[in-house]
C-alpha cells in the first residue's frame, strides 16, 4: 500500500515542480527586465507616479471644501460663544472634521499607499451631551484635524498648479510629433510659436530637427515633473500621518 501510494503521488509531485519553477523563472526574468531601466527613468511610466498625480489633482477641490467648512465652523462657533449654542456647534464642527479626516486617510491609503491608523478615541468623563462636547474639545486629534483643513489648502494649490503645468507640458512635448499636424491643418501656422515680435519675425517648431528637439525637451520635463510629483506626494504623506493619525504619546497612553 505504501509503495503504490508513493508511486501514485510521486508523478503528481514531479508534474507540479516544473510549473512552479517555471513561474519563478518568469518572475525573475520580469524583474531583471524591469531593472534594466534605471529607477529615475522609470518614474514617468510607473503606476505610482500616476496615482500620486491623481492624488494631487483631487487635493485642490477637496481642500477648498475642507478649508471653507473649517472657516465656517470656527466663525460660527466663535460668534455664538456668548450663547449656549457656540460650544456645541464648535464641537460638532470638530467632530465633522474628524469624519472628513477619515476620508482623507482612505484617499491616502488608496492613492499614496499610506496606511495611517485612526486617532485616539474620545474618552468622555460621564454621560450626556456636555460630556461628549468636553471630550471633543479636549481631544488633541480634533484640533489637529481642524489644523489640517486650514493648512492643506495653500499646499494643495501650489502642488496642483506646479504638477499640472510641468506634467501636461512635458507629455505634450513628448507627443508633439503625433499632433504637430494640427497647426498647419487647423491653425494656419507651421507649428508651435516660440518667438514672435509682431513685425514678421517669428520662430516656429516645424522642422524635423526642431520637432526632435522638442521631444527631447519634453522627455526632460516629464522626468523632472515625475520626481516633483513624488516630492509633493511625500509632503502630503507627512501631513496626513502627522495631523490625521494618532500621536505617539496618545498611542502609548491608550
Amino acid at each position: 500500500m505504501t509503495a503504490r501510494s508513493a508511486e501514485r503521488t510521486t508523478p503528481m509531485a514531479t508534474d507540479h515542480r516544473p510549473d512552479r519553477y517555471d513561474r519563478d523563472d518568469r518572475y525573475d526574468r520580469d524583474e531583471h527586465r524591469n531593472r534594466r531601466v534605471p529607477s529615475p527613468l522609470r518614474a514617468p511610466i510607473e503606476s505610482r507616479t500616476w496615482r500620486e498625480f491623481g492624488y494631487l489633482m483631487l487635493s485642490l477641490p477637496i481642500s477648498v471644501f475642507l478649508f471653507a467648512f473649517a472657516i465656517i465652523t470656527v466663525a460660527l462657533g466663535a460668534g455664538l460663544l456668548v450663547t449656549f449654542l457656540g460650544i456645541p456647534i464648535l464641537a460638532a464642527g470638530l467632530m465633522a472634521c474628524r469624519g472628513l479626516g477619515a476620508l482623507e486617510r482612505a484617499r491616502a491609503r488608496a492613492l499614496l499607499g499610506l496606511d495611517v491608523g485612526r486617532p485616539e478615541p474620545l474618552r468622555a468623563r460621564g454621560e450626556g451631551l456636555m460630556a461628549w462636547v468636553g471630550a471633543v474639545l479636549k481631544s488633541g486629534a480634533s484640533w489637529r484635524h481642524l489644523l489640517y483643513a486650514l493648512l492643506h489648502l495653500p499646499w494643495a494649490l501650489v502642488s496642483f498648479v506646479v504638477s499640472l503645468v510641468f506634467w501636461v507640458t512635458g507629455w505634450l512635448l513628448v507627443l508633439y510629433p503625433l499632433w504637430q499636424w494640427v497647426f498647419p491643418t487647423y491653425l494656419d501656422t507651421p507649428g508651435i510659436q516660440v518667438y514672435g515680435d509682431g513685425g514678421g519675425n517669428s520662430f516656429y517648431v516645424d522642422t524635423p530637427f526642431e520637432i526632435a528637439g522638442a521631444t527631447v525637451a519634453g522627455l526632460a520635463t516629464v522626468l523632472v515633473a515625475a520626481w516633483m510629483i513624488r516630492g509633493f506626494a511625500q509632503v502630503d504623506r507627512v501631513m496626513v500621518s502627522g495631523l490625521l493619525g494618532p500621536s505617539r504619546l496618545a498611542t502609548r497612553v491608550v
